[in-house]
């Protein structure tokens, strides 16, 4: 259950977004996250070349309900943001684990990650 909905391989914030181990690092939203903000209509996601900070603000999530930050869960910096997703943000409510990824990272450190697991359980209470 917990692989269909959270998948195993990447690790999670409690704030709602996922990462994977690759290099680059690769940053979304959970499926969790997608459907509490409803239909995506616009990203702001960070730039290029950018520097994040895990734990830090860097960017924005607007759907027709209501506008919800991002957050980096690590700290490096953007290498690649997913123009496709700007240019369609409804990918991101169908396909967030996949097509619907924001951004690339080099990542330097990590933030506070969840497993699937521990992601499921916060998001179960």
């Amino acid at each position: 259950m917990t692989d269909a909905q959270f998948p195993s391989h990447l690790q999670y914030t409690a704030e709602h977004e996922w990462v994977d181990g690759s290099d680059p690092a690769v940053v979304g939203i959970t499926s969790t996250a997608a459907e509490a903000l409803g239909d995506i209509v616009y990203l702001e996601l960070p730039e290029v070349g950018a520097d994040v900070a895990a734990g830090s603000v860097i960017g924005e999530v607007e759907s027709t309900k209501s506008v919800s930050e991002l957050f980096s869960p690590v700290t490096g910096t953007v290498v690649e943001v997913n123009q496709a997703a700007v240019d369609d943000p409804a990918v991101v409510n169908s396909d967030p684990y996949t097509d619907g990824w924001l951004f690339k990272v080099d990542v330097t450190s990590t933030g506070d990650l969840l497993t699937a697991e521990q992601y499921a359980a916060l998001v179960a209470e």
